[in-house]
């Protein structure tokens, strides 16, 4: 199911692309936040981290010269850097009966990169739309 759900978001993904211009939050993203549609606390929280490496690489690039690889690379380190210490901080200050845990330590990174790319609402929007796409194929192939 899982190699399928990347497979059903790659093709989704790049189709909407093609027909609206918009990129779906990176060419995994659709695939695996179809796979987390039933815990939506850790799509929301996936998006906050990817909200805050943002704004960090939007606050570092005033002051540094980032810009094309340099501007991934910064997006995918600074977002897994968060999520693993917003995973530890979870893990320890929670109740172990709360799931407040994020998605993947590639997934905020490559959000980030598309907010910046796109805009915030514009990413936001393509990938709601290919996720739920992905989760009613998968839906449809595997129940």
């Amino acid at each position: 199911m899982i190699v399928t759900a990347f497979g059903i978001g790659i093709v989704l993904g790049f189709i909407f692309f093609e027909l609206t211009g918009l990129a779906a939050g990176g060419i995994i993203v659709p695939g695996y936040l179809a796979l987390f549609v039933h815990e939506p606390s850790r799509i929301i929280m996936t998006i906050l981290v990817s909200l805050i490496t943002y704004l960090c690489v939007l606050f570092a690039s005033r002051y540094l010269i980032i810009f094309g690889r340099r501007r991934f690379l910064l997006m995918i380190l600074i977002g897994f850097l968060f999520q693993v210490i917003f995973n530890r901080l979870v893990q320890l200050s929670t109740d172990p009966g709360i799931e407040l845990q994020t998605i993947g330590y590639i997934i905020p990174g490559l959000i980030a990169n598309e907010f910046f790319r796109q805009g915030i609402l514009k990413t936001l929007l393509a990938m709601t739309i290919v996720t739920i796409a992905v989760f009613i194929f998968l839906q449809w192939i595997y129940f």
